[in-house]
């Protein structure tokens, strides 16, 4: 089947198969009642409901390779409605998901004649896929309600089967359906979510339905607090543009899902072009590449999907001999004791399980060679991921990069801020702002005291905060600078002045030097830099990159600011940026770490060794982490609340991996 003929099938699925999905019994009753499943590349399997001795079939379809690989395991795809959807479903397998098995269930098969001759081949969906046990007066003959006993069967028959008859992966189940198919998925994700880890529904609920729906979630709220095991899935809902009466009740059906503790859903939810038939092929097409998404660690979608609906991975990715990708890092295989490598490869597993909170990436490199990666939930080796606070230590290396190529000195360090600043206006300044030196800026000890809803106001001037307005605004608004006001006091107004002085010094302007001296020279091209109010590029947050491109910069500190055996980021900066200059006195911050310029220092014992560790911290677990003496730097990132506990293997399984006894 080549590319042309997908596309020809999907336009004529908006015709033929979406137009099936109807759900009124006598407009479906007009359809053709179906005709013998011919196809080379499908296993037609005869199956019986074990409880009810009706009998099905299953449609299974292997991936290309599934003969030469035999020691390989593959995800599965299960469909319901299978002969609407068997076509498109196989064209997205031979396009889109090549490692997958496919595997359809038919409708009953021994349906009563006269429901057949009413109803067409297609009769028992009415009955196996519906969860109310409602009578229709208009379809006497209908058994309505039997959407748990279907499910029953699928669990105890159906997966079972291909379990023990292929080689599947059963971390990695998903389900298919679209209208009232879609609907049963509803039903599942709802009352055993643990039966598939993805759920992709399309166009599944009317208004009339989720009232059903919300009669039997509450006999399961009960049971959820009481069992505190969670249930994980992705879902993936959509429903035609057109479809209006379609939002309400998938919204209401959202929140019932939402209000449940045993359940973590990251959650999908679009509109496609069209109405119920013609959204059809979009929605299928879209969903696949979906879940095509998080079944790779390397995405297919792009990168304008926001974070938060990327996808969990099925299973932890994770590589002893990273690949090669020609992106400027050098590649090699974890040496380390055998009960080293272990030690880490059960971390990588206990990161995916959620052990430590939730992570995405760990890599780990060693003489400048990358000999661990591995993604978790929402990783892809080629996605940005948000930087959070660990902008700050990049920004920091910046500064480095402009004392090396000349445009301040480290004598400079100990000047004032605003000796950089000639478009500032003193006669406005507060007390003292003169004690706001480079250095005390870069210790977060610039001893600004600034009234957050006086700030509110002004912080929204964009006008007011352009360029070295931003400056002026705040060495107006702040309380008078003392030295009992120049302690750690940790934010983003200290990063942002620096940033104001870089550009001030640097030909052009910030934004230009950040690309070109520093992140073009590395090879970084998949990032996101934001802008600031002030128009300048953010020093402490809001920047994403992938984490390889993280590793890239621990290799420049690893090197005492070398890139290429030349001196890129000045030594004399780095040493003083990554040493412990300040202790911060703050809650949240363990009691070992110092801080430096942006950068923290902590050490790490092992054995009866203390070692050196800098990096550079952003919430949520980001974390480049340097440890010289070993040559190690250990990349990680994560999307967590509490993201200190991430430290503790870190410390005592990753960097003694690497102390040569």
């Amino acid at each position: 089947m080549n590319v042309i003929k997908f596309i020809v099938l999907s336009i004529t699925m908006c015709t033929t198969a979406a137009i099936a999905q109807q759900n009124d019994a006598k407009e479906l009753a007009s359809i053709t009642k179906g005709s013998p499943l011919v196809s080379p590349q499908i296993q037609v399997v005869p199956i019986k409901d074990s409880n009810t001795e009706r009998n099905y079939e299953l449609y299974v379809e292997l991936p290309e390779d599934y003969s030469e690989n035999t020691d390989k395991t593959y995800p599965v795809l299960y469909y319901t409605d299978a002969m609407w959807h068997l076509e498109i479903l196989a064209a997205s397998q031979e396009f889109i998901l090549e490692d997958i098995i496919l595997v359809g269930i038919s409708w009953q098969k021994d349906v009563s004649e006269d429901l057949m001759e009413q109803y067409g081949a297609h009769a028992s969906r009415f009955t196996d896929y519906s969860f109310w046990k409602k009578t229709n007066p208009n379809h006497p003959k209908l058994k309505f309600g039997e959407a748990k006993n279907h499910l029953e069967f699928i669990r105890n028959n159906v997966i079972k089967y291909v379990d023990n008859n292929y080689r599947t992966d059963p971390n990695s189940r998903s389900y298919f359906g679209y209208s009232l198919s879609g609907a049963f998925g509803a039903y599942i994700l709802l009352t055993q979510p643990d039966t598939f880890n993805n759920y992709i529904l399309g166009s599944p609920l009317s208004k009339g339905l989720v009232p059903y729906l919300s009669e039997i979630n509450s006999t399961l709220v009960p049971k959820a607090s009481i069992n505190s095991k969670t249930s994980h899935a992705n879902v993936f809902i959509a429903y035609g543009t057109l479809e209006k009466d379609k939002t309400e009740p998938i919204d209401e059906y959202l929140k019932l899902l939402e209000n449940r503790k045993d359940l973590s859903l990251s959650v999908r939810n679009k509109t496609m072009e069209g109405d119920h038939q013609t959204a059809f092929p979009r929605i299928a097409i879209e969903s696949v590449a979906w879940l095509s998404s998080l079944l790779s660690p390397i995405s297919s979608e792009g990168y304008d999907v926001p974070f938060w609906d990327i996808p969990h991975l099925n299973n932890p990715y994770v590589s002893t001999t990273p690949a090669d990708r020609k992106d400027g890092i050098a590649v090699d295989t974890l040496s380390v004791t055998g009960k080293d490598r272990e030690a880490i490869l059960q971390l990588s597993q206990d990161i995916f399980d959620g052990n430590y909170g939730n992570y995405d990436a760990l890599l780990i490199s060693h003489q400048n060679k990358l000999v661990y990666e591995s993604y978790y939930k929402k990783g892809r080796i080629n996605v940005p991921h948000g930087q959070a606070s660990a902008v700050k230590g990049y920004t920091s290396l910046v500064l480095g990069r402009a004392i090396e190529m000349g445009y301040l000195s480290m004598d400079d360090l100990d000047k004032p801020l605003i000796h950089f600043l000639k478009d500032l206006d003193p006669k406005k300044f507060a007390p003292g702002v003169e004690k706001i030196t480079l250095h005390k800026a870069l210790t977060m000890q610039g001893g600004l005291t600034i009234d957050r809803e006086a700030w509110k106001e002004i912080e929204n001037d964009s006008v007011r905060l352009k360029g070295q307005g931003l400056v002026q605004a705040l060495l107006e608004a702040t309380a008078p600078i003392t030295s009992a006001s120049q302690t750690y006091l940790y934010g983003n107004f200290n990063p942002m002045m620096v940033m104001t002085v870089i550009d001030a010094v640097v030909p052009g302007t910030a934004a230009d030097f950040i690309k070109t001296e520093l992140l073009d020279k590395l090879g970084i091209t998949d990032y996101e830099w934001s802008k600031h109010a002030s128009g300048l590029p953010q020093a402490g947050w809001k920047v994403s990159m992938t984490s390889r491109d993280m590793l890239k910069l621990g290799h420049l500190v690893q090197n005492k600011g070398k890139l290429d055996g030349k001196q890129f980021i000045s030594a004399a900066y780095l040493k003083k940026a990554t040493s412990g200059i300040v202790r911060p006195a703050i809650d949240w911050m363990p009691k070992n770490y110092l801080y430096g310029y942006f950068w923290y220092y902590s050490p790490v014992k092992v054995g009866n060794k203390t070692y050196a560790m800098c990096l550079a911290w952003g919430g949520g677990g980001q974390r480049v982490m340097v440890v010289e003496e070993l040559d190690l730097t250990i990349v990680i990132s994560g999307h967590d609340r509490d993201d200190d506990k991430i430290m503790k293997p870190i410390f005592e399984t990753v960097v003694p991996a690497f102390v040569k006894e």
